[in-house]
């Protein structure tokens, strides 16, 4: 017999769709995916790799901690080393956080729509989770502290926010982090886009806010580098590192002490921020030609509004259709996207899109926007038949 859990596993959609997106013609706007000239190429300064090759501290490398816990400091979060724990990317800090704070039954709100992979966690751990919408104009703060007394945590991406690409404002972030003193709260706030800034730098975390309320910050080093490192970090409340820090030894024992040399080397050589500095012509190159591509083919079928960092457009068409056969439609006619009803924890929004602009270059987004114009066109065509 499986655990009872297993009945609320899953799979991601997204991961779904990349996998039957692997023709060469295919053009996808459904995942996250860097751009392929836009990942890290590592050079160590004298072409020798640390000693790595045994096993290594759970937390991580100390050298690495140092150097995280420093950037930590210059984003406003009082820590230390001691405070940070090294994940094999992301979806592993969810994870480990969904172990440490979730029973059975236990409320948890969430941003609506937020991150598909951190509700499908949540989910499988048996969370009630509660949302509060996060627009065009922003969050609606006013429910978010309505629901706070009956939560046990709350997560947010509110920089750059998967998927509506919102990113909070100074003013937003205050009242979020007054709230969550308040309500003696825990927050979750989760930073993977934070250096994908194409207009101005993003705010101050909502964590180096807080007063009170206990908080777990996770970054990720995916979007910047390279995501095949499975590389990111926790920097935690000091009321949370040790028992993440024995969930991580239950899961894995530690992090590929590899990835971890060659991005501190990264770090301590200040290359990253070069490297960023790089890659964000690039992005803000497609950015643009697919707000040019929408305006061009999506016009009267959608609206938008460009995203200020991140990578992705949230799209909301003027009239809904059937989101999994415009997927299916999509695939057959070479163009991969990401229905926006996954990223609804409760009764979803059928109407909107996510697509991503960071894989694609432009000629590709161009033809891409050509596919998906058509295929909307010919749902709309087919819907006025029925009805």
């Amino acid at each position: 017999m499986l655990a009872r859990r297993i009945d609320r596993l899953t799979s991601s959609l997204v991961r779904d769709i990349l996998a039957a997106a692997t023709r060469p013609d295919m053009i996808s706007f459904a995942g996250g995916l860097p751009a392929e000239e836009a990942l890290y190429q590592p050079s160590l300064p004298d072409g020798k790799l640390p000693d790595i090759w045994q096993y290594g501290q759970t937390e991580g490398e100390p050298r690495l901690r140092e150097l995280v816990a420093a950037h930590g400091r210059s984003l406003g979060l009082d820590c230390t080393a001691a405070q940070v724990l090294i994940v094999n990317g992301s979806q592993q800090g969810i994870d480990l956080v969904s172990k440490l704070l979730i029973d059975e039954g236990t409320p948890v709100l969430a941003e609506a729509p937020a991150y598909l992979a951190a509700l499908q966690a949540f989910r499988l751990f048996g969370a009630d989770i509660r949302g509060f919408t996060v627009g065009d104009n922003g969050p609606d703060i006013e429910a978010l502290q309505q629901q706070l007394a009956q939560t046990r945590f709350t997560y947010l991406t509110p920089t750059f926010q998967n998927p509506s690409g919102y990113c909070y404002s100074d003013a937003e972030r205050d009242a979020v982090a007054a709230s969550l003193d308040a309500a003696d709260g825990i927050l979750f706030e989760d930073d993977p886009y934070r250096d994908l800034a194409y207009d101005a730098p993003a705010p101050q975390p909502i964590t180096g806010r807080l007063r009170r309320a206990r908080w777990v910050y996770q970054g990720s080093f995916s979007k910047t580098l390279a995501p095949g490192l499975r590389l990111g970090y926790l920097i935690v409340h000091p009321d949370f590192i040790t028992p993440l820090t024995r969930l991580k030894q239950a899961a894995d024992l530690h992090s590929n002490r590899l990835s971890q040399a060659l991005v501190a080397d990264c770090l301590e050589r200040n290359e990253l921020a070069a490297h960023v500095a790089s890659v964000l012509p690039i992005y803000r190159e497609r950015r643009d030609a697919m707000h040019v591509a929408l305006s061009q083919h999506l016009g009267e079928l959608a609206s938008w509004q460009v995203p200020v960092g991140g990578l992705f457009f949230w799209v909301k068409l003027r009239q809904p259709v059937d989101m999994r056969a415009l997927l299916a439609a999509g695939l057959d006619a070479g163009i991969a996207v990401m229905p926006g009803d996954a990223f609804f924890a409760g009764t979803p929004d059928v109407s909107y899109l996510r697509l991503n602009f960071s894989h694609a270059d432009p000629a590709a987004i161009l033809t891409g926007a050509e596919r998906l114009a058509a295929l909307l066109h010919e749902a709309n065509r087919l819907a006025a038949l029925v009805a």
